[in-house]
């Protein structure tokens, strides 16, 4: 006889079935203020199949079966090939078909880099991994321009809408996709303290020989890569595949067993005389990869937008369901400050997202440049404190493995570690600011913009002036500085262009004197049950 188990009650249905953008009225916003509108249809798209059950399931399915490396085949040839599920390949190719690889590079005319930020914080809520290898090849275009040639034999292929995952040479490929092997284990961020070494070829190319701890995206088509030569570190794109379709000389030694990103195969590599082409002038290696780096920090940015929102997004629609203690836990008022105050840190990031995103697009190289570390720093820092509290609002429900909060807790401190840790993050903009002080006014412009209209944030820009001027331990103060920076930038922004009610919200818990310190702690009078009905509207 079937045992008759109790009646399943109070349990919130899982999150599926809604259109992420639509829900998103920060997002939209942004999008319209920032000149992206006209595109609207393109990131509408986006959006609703971020809710799609398929989608989700193919997300779940790529982390639970990881990339698998296989170095020889069953005769003990070298192979170093490696398997991903299915579902990584569907995910990738939407992706790459959605123009977030290389869309800004192909179709340059109205708002590009506006218009992919959207796109891509919306997907990598579906599944965060594959953003890896989209995020490389986005990245790598502008550097490649170093090189006229190399750009014209690759850009049509890393650009291109069309996934193509075959082991062969670029010229045989209807689409490409890019890596970077940089990191060394003696060095990590020092890459100066690399040892892989460049020997000229007869023909032109450069031989490497030499251990990289991180390459990222193994079976990408094209990697950047630093090396010495006689004249210093230069940099050098290195394929996959060569011309006569052989194996480069790269061997995959292992795959990296990563706290998070687990759909996503990070490796180390060996170099055996593998052939590469110099980018760039020689001895400048690290002057040529800035340009992909800046793009790389902006992804980190907007990678954590895309997972803030969808942290928020299970938070909130848990509390729409569940009940306790006779009322639902979104008429809850503690509650209700919880989710108000995760919702003004995803809005404040998702303005500064956009705001960055709008600066390449518009070609505000000194803003850019600086305001793109400093929003890396700080919006990357908030993102496990932001995990953790979104999956407590779940409660035990949050903490196992059958929903998605997991995932989102072990991917939250990813892109603070890649393209520059807290530390290089904060030094880089204090190089920034002594060797290019147009960046800095560029910064401090865009701030004083919204001076007058709260004196929390004008008592928050007057205190930013004064670190800045103070040359007494500016290092050991770094962090501090930057901190600073961060929050009169995205105060300024919300203050300019978000609902009054966020903006008072966020100048209330991050720039007055007695603010809070855990999220949640909005004082009272902060108008929080219409923050949570901006960021999830009733209906959802």
């Amino acid at each position: 006889m079937a045992h008759v188990t109790h009646e399943v009650r109070n349990q919130p249905p899982p999150l599926e079935g809604h259109d992420a953008y639509a829900l998103d009225l920060a997002l939209r916003e942004a999008v319209e203020r920032e000149g992206a509108g006209s595109r609207d249809a393109e990131i509408i798209e986006v959006g609703r199949r971020v809710g799609e059950p398929e989608w989700i399931r193919r997300g779940e399915l790529a982390n639970a079966h990881g990339p698998v490396l296989h170095t020889h085949d069953r005769f003990g040839h070298r192979i170093d090939e490696v398997e991903y599920h299915p579902a990584y390949h569907e995910l990738l190719g939407q992706a790459v078909a959605d123009g977030l690889a290389g869309g800004p590079w192909a179709d340059p005319d109205v708002a590009p880099h506006v218009t992919r930020a959207a796109k891509f914080a919306l997907w990598t809520q579906v599944e965060a991994g594959h953003g890896c290898p989209v995020s490389m090849t986005y990245s790598i275009v502008p550097a490649l321009r170093a090189d006229p040639d190399l750009a014209t034999e690759w850009e049509p292929k890393l650009t291109s809408r069309t996934y193509d995952p075959t082991p062969l040479p670029i010229v045989a490929k209807v689409g490409g996709l890019a890596g970077m092997a940089m990191t060394e284990k003696q060095g990590g961020s020092d890459v100066r303290a690399n040892t892989t070494r460049a020997v000229p070829a007869d023909d032109g190319d450069h031989l490497l020989t030499g251990h990289k701890w991180f390459c990222s995206a193994p079976m990408g088509d094209l990697f950047l890569v630093l090396a010495h030569t006689d004249v210093g570190l230069s940099c050098f794109a290195m394929p996959r595949r060569l011309p006569d379709g052989s194996r480069n000389a790269i061997e995959i030694q292992r795959l990296k067993d990563k706290l998070g990103n687990r759909s996503n195969a990070s490796s180390e590599i060996e170099l055996d005389g593998a052939r590469a082409r110099l980018l760039g002038e020689e001895g400048r290696g690290v002057q040529t990869i800035l340009t992909m780096v800046n793009h790389t920090r902006l992804d980190c940015v907007i990678g954590v937008v895309g997972q803030m929102r969808a942290g928020l997004a299970q938070a909130i629609h848990h509390a729409v369901h569940r009940g306790a203690f006779g009322r639902r836990l979104v008429e809850q008022p503690l509650m209700v400050n919880v989710l108000a105050d995760l919702a003004v840190e995803s809005e404040a990031a998702t303005v500064t997202m956009a705001r960055l995103a709008g600066a390449y697009d518009r070609g505000e190289t000194a803003f850019a440049r600086i305001a793109t570390a400093v929003s890396k720093y700080w919006i990357c820092k908030r993102a496990p404190l932001f995990a953790a509290e979104a999956l407590e609002c779940l409660g035990g429900a949050g903490y196992i493995e059958d929903g998605p909060m997991p995932r989102l807790f072990r991917e939250s401190p990813l892109n603070g570690i890649w393209e520059g840790s807290g530390n290089v993050m904060a030094l880089d903009v204090l190089r920034a600011a002594a060797r290019e002080p147009e960046s800095v006014a560029a910064l401090l412009t865009e701030i004083e913009l919204a001076r007058g209209a709260d004196p929390r944030l004008d008592r928050a820009i007057d205190d930013l002036h004064a670190e800045l001027a103070d040359p007494d331990g500016v290092e050991v103060r770094a962090r501090r500085i930057v901190e600073r920076a961060a929050l009169a930038l995205q105060g300024s922004l919300l203050v300019r262009n978000a609902p009054a009610a966020v903006a008072d919200a966020f100048c209330a818990s991050r720039l007055a004197r007695d603010a809070g310190l855990a999220l949640g702690t909005l004082p009272a009078g902060v108008a929080a049950a219409e923050i949570v009905s901006r960021a999830w509207p009733p209906a959802a």
